[in-house]
């Protein structure tokens, strides 16, 4: 057989079959090679290993999008840390606080580099964001703007007035609907989304917009659809799966519908964003002192497309995380009176007559320990995004070799049955005890550790106190039958899958 036929019976589809089949079983016989070096040359004991199949490794055992789940149910087996392959990528799983700890800390300038996966990378412009950007110098500016203006402890009392606004704009259109509904359930995600996303474009664009005309998509979008485009879209494509992750060495080959599906995602994002921009710009004399107005006077170095990126991160990150956890803290309030009463309580005794304020935060620990087993049980992140092991190191006593993946199974911390008494049972008391901390706001892990804490968590913290607070101190909660069993979660975020309905009555 000459090249020519050689190459053309390569070009048919059981050649391409047969050239896939020999180049997984070289790389999975390099990979044994290899193990037995490392072995060889370490003192260390290998990390153990969940069993899988041959090329795919356990990727049929990670078949439904609950990785979490699954992650924590093997490290019952194969302890606190142990590895997985997916494809042919190797995945160093850590399910406790202690092992976490030392990798965000300790071991930390080994396993600082983000590991994306192709949908990831594209809905971050590859890392253009501080959550997602690596540990270098654009992280460390980037996280210092947001810091300043926006995220830190001076910052939050600059921005007090748009929280105090949503805080009493969601008690008034709660106290109309049970007005004009009282028989009827409400959609407290829908409500308070929107408003924590009209919260968003304040502190971002200056204010707050209804609508807006996107030339390049000839359409003028609702407040609806732009949280859909800017927030919930983002959310599930971002746990997209294209196969090609998995199997590095197959990237030759196309995947035309995810990459048209993920690219249409982010060309729509940044076309809302862009419009948005222009249209706060032509409104300047109505519009508030803002994040933008501060990155484009303070970050020469920014590219439009990179500002367009930090933007939209504090959008997504306000309209998201404060949300899901206060409607998951409302759900079991609602399915529980008895707290529901003490909490109530607490606030009474603070308060008085008068509405909740932020001063009054640090005075109420039942309202902390019901935030902090909220995070715990329903870890807004369930694992942190996935990170690159640059040089060979050591994690739990055990050898991580350079060129694994590193998944921090938060959600796993949060259930060990080590460090937790019914790990899935909500239990705000167990943050009452003496033993704890009150005010520890990484007792956790819900966000993160380290130089790579969450930025925004302080304003989460807050925002979602001060909702919950507020709701029990006006109204009693009570979900509906149906509902009593729904805590299925989906997309990236721990949402609950069916939004939470709830009757509700004002209290006298």
């Amino acid at each position: 057989m000459d090249l020519v036929q050689l190459l053309y019976s390569l070009s048919t589809p059981v050649g391409t079959a047969l050239v896939i089949a020999v180049g997984g079983l070289s790389l999975w016989f390099l990979k044994l090679f290899v193990d037995h070096q490392w072995k060889s040359n370490t003192k260390l004991p290998p990390l153990p290993k969940v069993p899988g199949l041959p090329l795919i490794g356990n990727l049929l055992q990670l078949k439904e999008k609950k990785p979490h789940k699954t992650f924590t149910k093997w490290a019952e087996t194969y302890g606190p840390i142990y590895s997985i392959r997916t494809g042919s990528n190797t995945l160093v799983v850590l399910n406790s606080n202690d092992v976490v700890k030392e990798a965000m800390v300790t071991r930390f300038p080994a396993i600082s580099t983000r590991k994306l996966s192709k949908a990831v990378k594209v809905l971050t412009s590859d890392k253009s964001i501080v959550a997602i950007s690596d540990y270098n110098e654009f992280y460390k500016t980037t996280k210092r703007h947001v810091l300043t203006h926006l995220l830190g402890p001076i910052a939050q009392k600059r921005c007090r007035m748009h929280r105090d606004a949503l805080i009493e704009n969601t008690s008034d259109q709660l106290h109309a609907f049970s007005k004009n509904c009282p028989l009827e359930a409400i959609n407290f995600r829908e409500l308070f989304q929107l408003g924590l996303f009209g919260l968003a474009m304040k502190q971002t664009l200056g204010k707050d917009v209804d609508s807006v005309y996107v030339e390049e998509l000839r359409a003028t979008l609702s407040r609806q659809e732009m949280l859909e485009c800017l927030v919930l879209d983002i959310l599930v494509g971002a746990i997209d799966v294209d196969w090609r992750d998995f199997f590095p060495y197959l990237n030759w080959i196309p995947n035309r519908n995810f990459e048209k599906r993920i690219e249409q995602m982010d060309l729509r994002r940044m076309e809302v964003l862009k419009s948005l921009i222009q249209k706060t710009k032509i409104q300047s004399a109505s519009k508030e002192e803002c994040y933008l107005d501060y990155l484009e006077s303070e970050g020469k170095m920014l590219s439009e497309r990179q500002i367009r990126m930090l933007l939209w991160e504090v959008i997504i990150a306000t309209s998201d995380t404060p949300v899901v956890a206060t409607e998951w803290a409302i759900y079991e309030l609602a399915r529980d009176s008895k707290r529901q009463d003490r909490l109530y309580e607490e606030i009474s005794r603070v308060c008085g007559s008068d509405k909740i304020t932020e001063e009054k935060l640090h005075q109420l620990p039942y309202l902390y320990a019901i935030f902090q087993e909220t995070i715990r049980v329903y870890s807004p992140i369930p694992i942190i995004p996935l990170r690159y092991v640059c040089e060979d190191t050591e994690l739990g006593g055990y050898f991580v070799p350079s060129g694994s993946e590193i998944a921090i199974n938060i959600y796993g911390c949060n259930h060990d049955k080590n460090v937790w008494e019914n790990p899935e049972e909500w239990n705000p008391e167990r943050f009452m005890e003496d033993k704890s901390e009150t005010m520890d706001l990484h007792k956790s892990m819900a966000f993160g550790g380290g130089k790579r804490v969450c930025v925004g968590a302080l304003e989460a913290m807050t925002i979602s106190r001060m909702a919950i607070g507020r709701l029990i101190q006006e109204f009693e909660w009570r979900v509906t039958d149906d509902q009593v069993n729904d805590v299925d979660t989906v997309g990236l975020t721990s949402r609950k899958l069916h939004p939470m309905l709830a009757l509700i009555k004002p209290r006298s």
